[in-house]
């Protein structure tokens, strides 16, 4: 049978061979029995009960109607079946009802999830990244009245950030609180683009609204947060009236139809009642803090995505008979054979298979680094691995959903005519992961995270760290027979980071800010380049010396004759493959964009707004 959604092996091999979990008491009794059976149910979930619900989202999709919004029944059915499981906030604390797992097994799960419908898995990822606002800086009412039940699925969440005139710009939103008698706040304004705005999964849907209090200072500095629920919450938990938050329309996208994106307006005939959450004027700060985790939840919905359209296009490939081998095009008896034996097939999906197992290493590991910071005692590992993660976030989210939207449009070349139609899966994928590179910051602002503040955050320390940690990997795999060649180039490839790194930075900070900005995304290109080649030379050194053990040597000939019929000698044959060719055939990319960025062109700098063309 097919492996769906995501690649069983190679989930297995992450999570225990190459990133492991972290030993600590709280994660005491996941061991790795519990971990695949975690893994297995939410495979079942997401086959049996999620992935139903792709088509249904795209095909039907949300329907509102009176300022009621309606989703296909399927997502009834799954999102009741998901919160009963608990999934919702399976990596949460046991005191606001989560399950306490680690994080490295939550991505296991999340995967699968995500992979069977990214749209449906959108109303999970608002309603958490809400419920972690209260818990983070409710007051004690605040998190008994919401927290526990948008931890449970029984309400929903959002975040109520853009509007019409402040997009990316935040600082310039009009949505405005006063404050009343009773030290609530009345809402007023209109917010747009708000994934999971409206629908009828839940009873209450609790909205993080950004508002400017009378007399705040202007930009950003002024900027709050409240709470504005769908339904006022009663002092014994019970919904009490609508709290005028009107749903006044729902884009029609080019994808993740199964999401309501709504316009949300508030307070426009009658109060929108709103209680403060944290301090007045500290809504970005309060907004940033956990900005991390949604932006690592967009780099997840990328790769997700990604690794469903590589297992769908392998299937394919693998079952569509059409054309002679190229060796045999010249015998007019030659039967046709599978796609995958054309070079050309063959080519684009080992492309596929190399960034999207490069997307599973390195969110499993930025999962394991969140891990880390939460269970170590020890002061300096907790800073330094915080640092870490604050420099990898901007390649989880910008690089790896740039690079998803290239894995899916190569499964819809797969598929050839095929992949363009309605009928086959790969093209709704393609259509749905294009959003991943625009909300929670888009990918030229991620961009513009990594150069202008991650490359000198700690005096330079953070970046240093995480050449460190490129490098450790190198020295460690100058031990291991069969990684040789591959470390060598790993290692060519940092010590030309580390120098586009320190002229850009520079650059960056002098009277020449403006060409250091221009070349901001081809920096981050080169440094998910990296980063990606370093998680395939851990991967091989993994793979190597199982490998040579299972054959008895890494000799070609008798590696290919035992992977015929060993299973684990084909999986690890495929990482020492998969490695050398991105290493190899991807990675030298890199190095002309890096000569681009030291040689500085002015061009984007020096073209007039009016030569782009005639208006």
């Amino acid at each position: 049978m097919a492996q769906l959604i995501a690649d069983r092996r190679d989930v297995d091999f992450v999570l225990h061979e190459q990133i492991g979990m972290v030993d600590h008491e709280l994660f005491e009794e996941f061991n790795k029995k519990t971990a695949d059976l975690i893994v297995s149910e939410a495979r079942n979930l997401a086959i049996k009960e999620i992935l139903p619900t792709f088509k249904d989202g795209d095909e039907i999709g949300c329907k509102l109607e009176n300022g009621k919004v309606t989703l296909p029944d399927s997502f009834k059915r799954a999102w009741k079946l998901y919160c009963e499981g608990e999934w919702l906030a399976m990596c949460d604390d046991p005191i606001v009802g989560g399950q306490g797992m680690p994080k490295t097994i939550g991505c296991a799960a999340l995967e699968y999830m995500v992979g069977a419908n990214s749209a449906f898995m959108l109303y999970y990822g608002m309603t958490h990244g809400a419920a972690k606002l209260v818990e983070a800086f409710g007051d004690e009412e605040q998190k008994n009245l919401y927290m526990k039940k948008m931890f449970a699925g029984q309400w929903g969440g959002t975040m109520l950030l853009t509007e019409s005139e402040a997009g990316s710009d935040v600082g310039a939103l009009t949505t405005t609180a006063v404050k009343r008698e009773d030290g609530t706040y009345a809402i007023q304004g209109a917010k747009i683009f708000i994934s999971a705005g409206e629908h009828d999964l839940c009873d209450n849907i609790i909205h993080p609204v950004l508002a400017r209090i009378e007399g705040a200072p202007a930009g950003t500095k002024g900027i709050s947060l409240f709470l504005v629920p769908k339904f006022l919450v009663n002092a014994d938990g019970s919904l009490g009236e609508f709290n005028n938050v009107v749903c006044t329309g729902l884009e029609e996208k080019m994808g993740i139809h199964g999401n309501a994106t709504a316009s949300l307006s508030l307070g426009e005939k009658a109060e929108s009642i709103g209680t403060l959450l944290g301090e007045e004027n500290k809504g970005m700060p309060e907004m940033f803090k956990m900005m991390n985790e949604a932006r690592a939840f967009v780099g997840m919905q990328g790769f997700a995505v990604a690794s469903a359209s590589y297992m769908y296009a392998l299937e394919y490939a693998r079952t569509r008979i059409q054309g002679r081998h190229l060796m045999a095009s010249k015998d007019p008896l030659a039967k046709d054979v599978a796609i995958i034996q054309h070079p050309d097939v063959k080519r684009q999906l080992l492309n596929m298979k190399a960034y999207t197992e490069g997307m599973r290493s390195l969110i499993y590991y930025y999962a394991k680094c969140s891990d880390i910071v939460h269970t170590t005692e020890d002061e300096t590992l907790k800073k330094e691995t915080a640092a870490l993660i604050e420099v990898l976030t901007p390649i989880v989210k910008g690089y790896i959903t740039d690079k998803s939207l290239e894995v899916c449009s190569h499964g819809v070349q797969v598929y050839g005519g095929y992949g363009y139609v309605q009928e086959f899966p790969v093209e709704q994928l393609m259509r749905d992961t294009r959003i991943f590179m625009i909300y929670e910051g888009t990918n030229g602002i991620q961009a513009m995270d990594l150069l202008g503040r991650k490359l000198s955050m700690n005096q330079g320390g953070s970046f240093a760290y995480f050449i460190a940690q490129i490098k450790k990997t190198i020295q460690d795999a100058k031990e291991i027979e069969g990684v040789e060649e591959i470390t060598a180039k790993v290692a060519h490839a940092v010590s030309r980071l580390e120098e586009v790194a320190t002229v850009i930075k520079d650059r960056s900070r002098s009277d020449q800010a403006l060409n250091a900005y221009a070349f901001a995304h081809p920096f981050l290109e080169v440094t998910g380049d990296v980063t990606f080649a370093w998680m395939h030379l851990w991967r091989a050194s993994i793979a190597a010396p199982k490998l040579a053990k299972r054959v008895g040597s890494l000799d070609k000939a008798a590696v290919a004759q035992k992977a015929l019929k060993n299973k684990d000698v084909a999986f690890y044959a495929g990482q020492m493959a998969t490695a050398k060719f991105f290493i190899s055939t991807l990675l030298p990319q890199a190095y002309g964009k890096m000569d681009a960025i030291l040689e500085g062109d002015t061009c984007v700098e020096d073209i007039l707004d009016v030569s782009f063309g005639s208006k």
